[in-house]
């Protein structure tokens, strides 16, 4: 295996330690987003008021939901960046 491959894996196995450890050394963590500060101020105004809607899976903890959030924003970023390579490549390409 080349010096490049070793490190890539080495990497992914970094990235996997920095997602799965805060999961099992913090527990019982909660915080407080944009969702949480709309349902405050809708019970203020209304304190009679139900939700029409729910979630379709519903995580087991706070800290799963932020790590979905996160993993789905890595993702969209991950395929932007693809995006904006592959057209900045191709403009390069079609130069020669």
């Amino acid at each position: 295996m080349t010096k490049r491959g070793k490190l890539v894996i080495v990497l992914l196995l970094l990235s996997a330690v920095i997602a799965v450890v805060p999961l099992i050394l913090i527990q019982d963590s909660e915080f407080g987003g944009a969702d949480g500060a709309a349902e405050e101020a809708i019970t203020e105004i209304d304190p009679d008021y139900e939700t029409w809607a729910s979630p379709v899976i519903e995580p087991p903890g706070g800290e799963t939901e932020s790590l979905l959030f996160c993993v789905q924003a890595g993702l969209g970023a991950g395929v932007f960046g693809f995006i904006l390579g592959r057209l900045t490549e191709r403009k390069k390409h079609e130069k020669n």
